[in-house]
């Protein structure tokens, strides 16, 4: 099967990055992607790894699950980390970028690699041929999710994921708003809207009386708890907001001098900073409401909506059933999985499982398996998380210091994670020392 290229389904962050790592190890890869002829019900660029979500790859603090495993992903050549690193836009100490310039720019990459055809279209059957990565990621197309579930023998998983609110930054009231960071700490990268305890219940109570978009069955399973529709988070009680994304802890008003009794934040969306983010707003209220509803905040009476929130699918497999760690099917060694559908949940995961597809599939086709991650490292955990786990409590998991080992020093909170960090980097660089390609 040497003869053949490495072909991976699916040109999001997993599926670019897999691509790239393959083919920096000398092998021709056919990256296939379905846009712009076919779009998600989520997707709405022509170009490669979109994100869809948030544009944030969240902490870069290495005491931090997220900013870990970035940082051990930059030391193994990540071009994809690359590329976010090249577009970030100020977000405090989060990762956060120029989503259209970052598309624009592993596009660029990819469609110039000269071991690497890129296909637009639809595939809808697995090819029977050769090594496939299949990383289409949480939002399969539904024929290709029955390929799928033939392949493996039936039980794809599904759970739904919420998307925030894009406001044009024009349309925010800066009398009212205002730009701050937590106890003046930093540079003030975000725009606060404060609200008063009276203004804070009336939302509360909008959202819960909001019309929303009818439930589909995939929507009705239990949500993913990293990604919570507001009205979800709203409806286990009327304060969880104001201790969750809307805590103005640190947030003094500049206008009045006073703390607001909650602050919704809004985070910068692209270089220009003409786009801003409702953090934390995710939502599947219908269109129409999302304006009623927001238009009541302080600062955002005539917001302009770029984009609204909505709900979409996430399709995952059952790894610990069907994957070896180096995320070939258990039946099948040629198929691998990379990204979302695995069961990693997030941007920076998603990458890191392409990253691992990639590498494992090159060294496939010499009839090899690279060499295990370090089990200090974030990498590490999460390939444990998908192949170790009770399938029978299987959900997808975001990097945390959970699945790393503990110190051997005892050490409280933030300064066990420094260490738990230290010690990943420093294995993750061994590691790397002797892994060809790296």
């Amino acid at each position: 099967m040497t003869h053949y290229p490495i072909t991976i389904i699916g040109a999001g962050l997993a599926g670019c990055e897999a691509a790239l790592q393959a083919a920096r190890r000398g092998c021709r890869v056919k990256l296939h992607e379905m846009k712009p002829l076919r779009f998600s019900p989520a997707h709405t660029m022509d170009g490669l790894a979109e994100l869809v979500c948030s544009n944030s790859l969240r902490s870069n603090d290495i005491a931090n699950g997220s900013g870990l495993l970035k940082a051990e992903l930059r030391l193994l050549g990540s071009r994809v980390i690359a590329a976010a690193d090249a577009n970030r836009v100020p977000a405090g100490g989060a990762l956060a970028v120029d989503r259209h310039a970052f598309s624009a720019a592993l596009t660029e990459e990819i469609e110039r690699h000269p071991l690497i055809e890129l296909v637009r279209g639809e595939v809808t059957q697995i090819p029977s041929d050769g090594i496939v990565i299949i990383a289409t990621g949480p939002l399969t197309s539904d024929a290709l999710a029955e390929e799928i579930g033939k392949l493996i023998g039936g039980d794809l998983l599904y759970f739904h994921d919420a998307i925030a609110p894009i406001i044009e930054a024009d349309s925010i009231d800066m009398r009212k708003a205002y730009q701050a960071s937590r106890y003046d700490k930093g540079s003030a990268d975000y725009i606060n809207c404060p609200l008063s305890q009276e203004q804070y219940y009336e939302l509360i109570d909008d959202i819960l009386a909001a019309e929303k978009v009818e439930l589909r069955e995939f929507e009705a399973l239990k949500p993913f708890e990293g990604c919570m529709p507001i009205e979800v988070m709203a409806g286990r009680g009327r304060e969880t907001l104001s201790f969750g994304p809307m805590k103005p802890v640190g947030l003094r008003n500049p206008h009045t001098g006073e703390l607001p009794y909650a602050v919704l934040q809004l985070r910068q969306e692209n270089s220009q900073a003409s786009l801003y983010n409702m953090v934390g707003f995710q939502t599947r209220m219908k269109w129409g409401e999302q304006k009623r509803v927001f238009q009541k905040i302080p600062g955002l009476e005539h917001a302009v909506f770029a984009r609204h929130g909505s709900l979409h699918r996430n399709t995952f497999i059952k790894a610990p059933v069907l994957l070896q760690p180096a995320l070939q099917l258990k039946t099948n060694a040629r198929i691998f999985f990379a990204g979302q559908i695995t069961g990693v949940e997030g941007y920076v995961e998603s990458i890191a499982m392409g990253w691992w597809a990639g590498v494992q599939a090159a060294f496939a086709r010499e009839g090899k398996g690279a060499p295990s991650p370090a089990p200090a490292t974030m990498i590490h955990g999460l390939i444990q998380h998908l192949t170790e786990s009770d399938p029978d409590t299987f959900q997808p998991m975001n990097s945390n210091f959970g699945l790393l080992p503990r110190p051997i020093v005892k050490a409280p909170g933030k300064k066990r994670k420094q260490l738990q960090a230290e010690e990943a980097l420093r294995s993750c660089e061994a590691w790397c020392a002797d892994l060809p390609g790296c």
